[in-house]
């Protein structure tokens, strides 16, 4: 499947904020944002203020860069997202929140979801008792999320146990440290979605 390959900072740039697609060093002094505070490009700094039709196309860039996806994939959700009972918005935010890759990113096995993608390409996770290695994989309440036996082994996520460094899950995931695993407890809900994204405006940007 197509991803973007090209340097992630620049797309933190061109948002104008930081989106944490490279880990640790988005929180040092090296991040491209604190280093060089206006858009990538030979006009980078002579950009003018934004049209209505701009700022909803820059809401919906900033979505979906920070869950790593790409326009058609992100096009797709919106219209699931818009058969779904209850506000598109949130339904959008919702369906992108359960993605495999993000709910590894979610439980800290990974400092970003390049990388939780990543892992779970290479088949380090199994939902309820099956390898998946599918990164957009939506997971649903219910389900059971572990860290494979025989990858616990491994440097990556030993260092990640021993140091007992996973962040705080949010409270639609279960984690339980004892087993490496967690349960999906409930649909992700807008109080869960920590990321500064004005989904309205993507509703409004694709509706017309």
């Amino acid at each position: 499947m197509a991803r973007y390959t090209d340097a992630v900072c620049r797309l933190c740039r061109r948002e104008g904020q930081k989106l944490f697609l490279k880990g640790d060093r988005c929180y040092t002094e090296k991040c491209a944002v604190d280093r060089r505070t206006y858009a990538p490009g030979q006009h980078g700094q002579g950009r003018t203020k934004a049209s209505e039709y701009g700022s909803q196309l820059r809401e919906k860039q900033k979505a979906k860069r920070y869950y790593g996806v790409l326009e058609s994939q992100f096009r797709g959700y919106f219209e699931m997202a818009s058969k779904m009972k209850g506000k598109t918005g949130e339904n959008l935010l919702s369906l992108l929140e359960r993605r495999l890759d993000n709910t590894i990113y979610r439980l800290g096995f990974a400092m970003s979801r390049a990388e939780a993608r990543q892992l779970v390409l290479h088949g380090h996770f199994t939902v309820n008792g099956r390898k998946v290695n599918i990164p957009s994989f939506l997971v649903k309440p219910g389900m059971d999320i572990s860290l494979k036996e025989s990858s616990r082994s491994l440097d990556k996520f030993k260092s990640v146990i021993e140091a007992n460094s996973f962040r705080q899950p949010p409270k639609w995931l279960d984690y339980n440290a004892a087993s490496l695993s967690a349960k999906v407890v409930a649909a992700p809900s807008r109080d869960d979605i920590d990321l500064p994204i004005t989904e309205q405006l993507i509703v409004e940007l694709y509706s017309k």
